[in-house]
């Protein structure tokens, strides 16, 4: 667990993520990291200048092209219309040329160098000095800032100064359409290895051109650049503005220019010595989906003169007091370890630009840093990300599941192409339509809708909004009871039990399978906390009970359905080995010897052929270990451990999704130096790029994961819903032995609460609300009131406490007598 970031070069600070060398060879990794976004709009972390890119990236959450799935072989049902993250318009470019010589950071002869993205200030900055070719030493200070309080707006500044010598200095600001730009870049052959984890690459021109415009020094707004355009296929509409203003005391001329795909402002500066130049660059993004792009360039106009009128000091001054608002709702602090202190706050700042201002749509798996999973919405957010959000930031959390509440008639058109009551949520959307085009590991999980009614749950449960739940969520929670009670079936058996056949869970290196623990448990929380809604709504609420019946036709006798359905599903366990099964025939197969798995062969995903990964007991991601986390009021002490330490050793790691999950719980069941293990694993999925792929955009869920970590991990946090009525909050904290303290916050009905959890006591208080909020510490029922002393209880001890992890579970003998034995497949003859 040593530190893994070269701190000569990334150096611990608490605050902020800082760089003090250029290095290119991981430019597409820093690009991601010290990207820059709101939710909606998304800038990332290249460089002004332009010269030095892995992708040189802006993007609009849900602004996508669309494209004609093909499929080797038809079937009916199949997505049709996949779609894909475009590259907005790139209003990043600001490029400056020293008596014509350009500043080229790969090549620059630079003396001193810094960047910093603060997570306070919600700015990146940039300072360096350059020597030009000529001998000059010219100082560039340049800083960038998506408002997370303005949807619609980009803050840039661009500062140069001379320190020995006058000299000639002309910069060039653009708006530039990259996506186009270079059309034989974007139809380069696809890799040799098809990474599913990218973005598709098109194969024409997205961006069709409908205006452009550049206004001169005679012109009432000078150095106003725009352009406007409708993507090919999807018809979504895009207008971005740029306004500049230059300040300097030295001489300079204008001049503009606009064409189709570039409009740039460009200033030749007499520069004299010590004397500044800064441009002030802000720029306006709006999108939709049929607008024309001439009325949203007037959108863009008008955030623009409102910024003018405001001051750009007044974007600053609400930056800090958005974040410092955050901070203190959303930190996350842990004593004596500054190293870990920073990377905490860096995943929870990239939090905070994934889902800030993404209302009306859902968050991408790459928030809006990279073009990763084609901008994609999948399960992880309501899973991963959705949590924090809502005991954190809960109106952020409700805006993203009116997202999915506004996609239901197409989550119902879906059910109806599969055959299916109700209504089936896609696993990967952008526009609400399925995009997956494998569906075995893709449509075949189910299990969304689960994961999206547990989601709207533990945001009600959390909020107590249940206006919301009336008037939307309900309906969510109806379609997708329908859709579970439709796609399961009844046995006669010893008993008679309900099944779900055909499925996948979340590991996807076992596919459509039947009875998938997971599914099956979540499926039968998600049935019964719809049967419990309706009630509820009928004896609470008879006025907003005859709307939903009017709605969705609903009858009488469908909650008694479900719940039924509920309390039969059936939930694979061997009485033998003691272990819930991942699937009814899970064990049946062999395991995948991971130890002796080359490392050149991992992921799995791009070496193996998904039917040689399908034959064997191995998992991409936590699976059992998650359904043990998110309904761990179903599962026994004895059963958790049981089923940690048969699935832990057989868990890959190649998703992100899966060391938070295991780190939480390991904790839980005692492993403590391993729950540690795997945390640092997730704290450091980005900043270490640990699965090379952080130059496609920061892994969202992960950072959501990250939080979840630390709160339900070593914090201890649960909320287990109901137990008679009553919200069942509980605490049971996992300190690790080398921490002396950690705090975090959770706001529950209005009432934040300040956790704080030390090697002998837990300590409870109100930051803001009115409360009382009563938790349950180890079974004692503990109140915290407002205005009143924090509560203080002894804590006798962390919890269990295991060596070491669990042993390979290969070589163990199954009930019918035979062994499961581990193999590596390799086609060898030898």
């Amino acid at each position: 667990m040593a530190d893994p970031l070269d701190r000569t070069r990334f150096p611990v600070d608490e605050w902020r993520l800082v760089e003090t060398r250029f290095d290119a060879s991981d430019l597409g990794t820093t690009e991601s990291l010290f990207s820059v976004g709101n939710g909606y709009l998304g800038l990332r972390g290249n460089y002004s200048e332009s010269r030095d890119a892995h992708v040189d990236g802006t993007y609009i959450n849900g602004f996508h092209e669309t494209w004609p799935i093909l499929h080797a072989e038809e079937a009916f049902g199949f997505a049709r219309i996949g779609q894909t993250i475009v590259n907005a318009p790139d209003a990043k470019v600001i490029r400056l040329y020293v008596d014509d010589e350009p500043l080229q950071l790969s090549v620059a002869d630079l003396l001193a160098y810094e960047r910093a993205l603060d997570f306070r200030s919600g700015e990146l900055s940039r300072d360096l000095v350059w020597r030009t070719p000529g001998g000059k030493h010219v100082q560039v200070r340049s800083t960038r800032m998506v408002p997370l309080a303005q949807r619609h707006l980009a803050v840039l500044s661009f500062e140069v100064t001379l320190l020995d010598q006058r000299a000639s200095v002309a910069i060039s600001s653009q708006l530039l359409n990259r996506q186009d730009s270079r059309i034989e870049d974007l139809v380069a052959a696809a890799p040799a290895t098809a990474d599913p984890r990218k973005a598709e690459r098109f194969r024409g021109r997205v961006l069709d051109p409908e205006l452009h415009f550049a206004h001169g020094p005679d012109d009432e707004q000078p150095g106003r650049i725009g352009l406007g355009y409708r993507t090919v296929e999807s018809g979504m509409t895009i207008g971005v503005v740029a306004d500049h203003e230059l300040e300097t005391e030295s001489s300079y001329s204008l001049q503009v220019l606009a064409e189709e795909d570039l409009a740039k402002v460009i200033y030749r500066v007499a520069a004299e010595p010590g004397v500044p130049i800064r441009l002030t660059k802000l720029v306006s993004y709006h999108t939709a989906k049929s607008v024309p792009p001439r009325e949203l360039i007037d959108r863009c106009t008008r955030t623009l003169d409102r910024t003018h009128e405001q001051g750009v000091a007044h974007q600053h001054d609400e930056q800090r007091a958005w974040l410092e608002d955050f901070w203190s709702r959303s930190d996350v602090e842990i004593a004596g370890h500054p190293a870990l202190q920073q990377a905490v706050r860096w995943n929870l700042f990239s939090l905070a630009q994934a889902s800030a201002r993404a209302e009306g749509q859902g968050i991408p798996a790459k928030g809006v840093t990279g073009s990763g999973y084609g901008g994609h919405y999948f399960w992880d957010g309501e899973v991963y990300v959705m949590p924090f959000l809502t005991y954190t930031m809960p109106w952020a959390a409700r805006n993203a599941l009116r997202f999915r509440s506004m996609q239901l008639p197409l989550a119902r058109s879906r059910a109806r192409e599969l055959s299916q009551r109700g209504a089936l949520f896609p696993w990967r959307t952008i526009n609400g339509h399925e995009a997956s085009a494998y569906y075995a590991a893709g449509t075949a999980q189910y299990h969304i809708d689960a994961d999206i009614a547990f989601a709207l749950s533990q945001y009600v449960g959390a909020t107590g909004d249940h206006e919301f739940l009336a008037r939307e969520a309900v309906d969510v929670l109806v379609e997708t009871a329908r859709m579970w009670a439709d796609l399961g079936f009844w046995r006669d058996e010893s008993r008679r039990t309900f099944h779900i056949h055909g499925v996948t869970g979340p590991d996807e290196y076992t596919t459509v399978v039947n009875d998938n623990l997971y599914t099956n448990v979540l499926a039968r929380f998600n049935l019964r906390r719809a049967a419990r809604a309706v009630w509820q709504l009928e004896r609470d609420d008879p006025e907003a009970h005859r709307e939903l019946v009017r709605r969705t036709s609903l009858d009488p006798d469908e909650p008694i359905e479900w719940s039924e359905c509920a309390d039969a599903m059936a939930i694979p366990f061997d009485e033998f080995l003691g272990i819930h099964p991942q699937d009814a025939h899970f064990l049946e197969r062999e395991m995948w010897d991971l130890e002796n798995t080359p490392l050149e062969k991992r992921p799995l995903l791009l070496n193996y052929h998904p039917l040689v990964i399908y034959r064997f007991q191995v998992l991409k991601q936590a699976d059992v270990v998650l359904a043990l986390f998110l309904q761990g009021e179903e599962f026994t002490a004895e059963e958790k451990k049981a089923d940690f330490d048969y699935y832990d050793p057989i868990t890959t790691g190649d998703s992100t999704l899966s060391a938070v999950v295991q780190s939480i719980i390991a904790a839980e069941v005692g492993y403590a130096d391993l729950a540690l293990r795997y945390f640092h694993a997730a704290l450091f999925v980005d900043l270490d790029d640990r699965h090379n792929n952080t130059a496609d955009g920061v892994h969202v869920a992960s950072t959501g994961g990250v939080w979840s970590a630390l709160a339900c991990g070593f914090g201890g946090f649960r909320d287990h819903g109901f137990d008679n009525g009553e919200r069942q909050w509980q605490i049971d904290p996992r300190l690790p032995a080398s921490w002396t303290s950690l705090v975090y916050r959770i706001t529950l009905h209005g009432t934040r609460v300040r956790v704080t959890v030390r090697t002998d006591e837990l300590e409870l208080c109100i930051e803001d609300g009115a409360g009382p909020l009563t938790f349950d510490v180890r079974g004692e029922l503990v109140t915290v009131k407002q205005d009143a002393p924090a509560v203080v209880v002894p804590l006798a001890h962390q919890g269990p406490m295991l060596d070491g992890g669990p042993p390979n579970p290969a070589g163990i003998q199954r009930a019918d007598g035979t062994v499961i034995t581990a193999i590596v497949p390799t086609g060898d003859t030898d």
